[in-house]
């Protein structure tokens, strides 16, 4: 692995990121780079297509379910999920479905694309999470580096194949050449900046934290973009919606609290564990450990009893 060079002064970006690491892979690490990016180009195509089927409400409250995927992905991996973190996940998929409900509309098609959407969706957070903490441990910098060119070759196919690039092509000496108006390049640069940036914080939440973590995220954030919409655009929202948006953030509260105070147990389980090894670990040095277990310590050589070695009753 190769570590990129480090200054006498951290970077406010190193203290952020950690220092990156290039790390060659093998022939199984290398395939499993390419599936990522299959995923990851088919999850944006297959995304964008459904829109034009169904209504963005529709596609929304579908969305919702991508954590209870997660859930049963993980326990197909043999990651299963706590049962307090299945309850907590319930209120906010339900949240969701209220805040985003509306024009239900769509096809049968349309019906097809979204749901295999979802999929790809949980299906992109959990490969990410096991590159990212198993066998590969890939910093997110490091697996966009290897991801994000076959990633590109593919949405470049992709974009020929639906006709994007050929209406593109259409309307650029009249829309959206820079000598006409600057505004549409602007726009694909700021989007590009900004989705590298989104995929990098992704990543990294998804490292320190957990696949299903970043899921109820993507829900919460579902929210907050209604909210900021009701505020900025005076979008109109009903009842139902309300009390969606509602539910939604006490449900993250409450998976909040739940995966801290498992965090918190587990960090206390492991503390306990390692203190028991170096205990064992100090007296088997010693080799008193093997004294006290093997024969009963005699009181004329002053060496201390275990608390749970009874005493003996003679000399």
């Amino acid at each position: 692995a190769k570590t990129l060079p480090i200054t006498g002064e951290e970077s406010w970006v190193t203290k952020m990121l950690g220092h990156v690491k290039r790390q060659a892979l093998d022939r199984k690490g290398k395939n499993m780079i390419l599936a990522f990016s299959v995923i990851f180009s088919m999850n944006i195509a297959i995304g964008n297509v459904s829109l034009q089927y169904v209504s963005v409400n529709f596609n929304q409250v579908m969305r919702s379910l991508v954590p209870a995927i997660t859930i049963v992905m993980g326990f197909i991996l043999g990651k299963p999920t706590s049962f307090n973190r299945q309850v907590a996940v319930l209120p906010v998929i339900v949240g969701v479905a209220m805040a985003c409900f509306g024009d239900m509309s769509y096809t049968t098609l349309g019906f097809f694309y979204t749901v295999l959407c979802i999929i790809l969706a949980a299906l992109k957070v959990v490969a990410s999470g096991e590159m990212l903490t198993g066998s590969l441990k890939l910093h997110p910098f490091d697996l966009l580096g290897h991801m994000a060119p076959l990633a590109f070759v593919q949405c470049l196919a992709m974009s020929f194949a639906t006709g994007e690039v050929a209406s593109i092509a259409s309307r650029w000496e009249t829309e959206l050449s820079p000598k006409v108006d600057r505004n549409p390049m602007l726009v694909v640069l700021l989007s590009g900046v900004l989705s590298f940036t989104f995929n990098i914080s992704s990543l990294q939440a998804n490292k320190l934290t957990s696949p299903l973590t970043l899921c109820i995220a993507g829900n919460v954030k579902q929210v907050l973009m209604i909210v900021i919409a009701t505020v900025i655009f005076s979008v109109h929202i009903t009842p139902l919606n309300g009390a969606g948006i509602c539910v939604v953030l006490a449900g993250s509260a409450w998976y909040s609290y739940i995966s801290i105070s498992e965090k918190t147990k587990s960090q206390q389980h492991k503390q306990t564990d390692e203190e028991v090894d170096d205990e064992e670990q100090r007296f088997g040095q010693s080799g008193e450990l093997v004294n006290l277990v093997s024969k009963p310590p005699r009181e004329s050589r002053g060496v201390m009893r275990w608390s749970s070695a009874p005493p003996r009753s003679g000399p």
